[in-house]
């Protein structure tokens, strides 16, 4: 059994008392306000549900992440990069970006990007805790990706892609950018194979909470809104 979560009362119980199985499930219940997110994301927990469930929280072990200093970049991709007439730009079509990641999952395997979710991130992008990143091609946006940004930590949250390689632009443009910002870890939550070509791993999540201490808290001061005049796609890294 996992517990409920209070209706009001923020806190999460231990990530170490997360099931195994289904992995990292901690608890049920709660709601979606900014409050409750940030409290769960400074504990390394996330929500992920389906409509017809009620909202549930994981923290799964192991924890896939990647280290923004090595992104990797394939071959392929390089060329694709440098052949290719993109422009990328960051927190400019927030909303935009959460609808196409909330669509293009409905059309494959159905999303857990409901509407209630698309509510709430869009809060906290609102509240400037949660960024987008924008890749266009000819004024028409094609690819992107959001998550949160808490201290010197990003948690990504979904990704899209309307032409092929587009987030992985993206990502890139995110793993470049965020490394000269000196953030040292990207959570990308559940291993997938195209995270994987990207550099994720797997850490163990006991790992990954000393990252959250360590650097939950950092201060910055950097403006997370620009264009791709100040975005360099080094296709060289990696």
């Amino acid at each position: 059994m996992i517990p409920w979560l209070h209706p009001t009362l923020l806190a999460f119980p231990d990530t170490a008392t997360a099931l195994d199985e289904p992995d990292g499930l901690l608890a049920a219940g709660g709601d979606l306000s900014t409050q409750r997110l940030l409290e769960a994301y400074r504990h390394g927990i996330f929500p992920w549900f389906s409509d017809d469930d009620p909202i549930l929280w994981w923290s799964p072990n192991p924890r896939c992440v990647l280290l923004p200093d090595q992104v990797h970049i394939s071959r392929s991709m390089r060329k694709h990069i440098n052949k290719g007439d993109y422009r990328v730009t960051f927190d400019t079509a927030f909303n935009e970006v959460i609808r196409a990641c909330a669509s293009t999952r409905e059309a494959t395997t159905g999303t857990w990007i409901s509407v209630d979710m698309q509510k709430a991130y869009c809060e906290l992008h609102q509240q400037g805790h949660a960024h987008s990143v924008e890749v266009w091609e000819n004024q028409q946006l094609i690819g992107g990706l959001y998550g949160l940004g808490i201290g010197k930590l990003f948690f990504g949250e979904s990704m899209f892609s309307r032409q092929k390689n587009a987030s992985k632009i993206a990502f890139i443009a995110l793993c470049q950018q965020l490394e000269k910002w000196g953030y040292p870890l990207i959570d990308c939550q559940v291993h997938n194979s195209h995270l994987e070509s990207l550099g994720a791993r797997n850490i163990p999540r006991n790992e990954f909470i000393d990252y959250i201490r360590h650097y939950i808290d950092s201060k910055t001061s950097h403006d997370w809104r620009f264009d791709s005049e100040k975005v360099i796609l080094n296709s060289e890294s990696g």
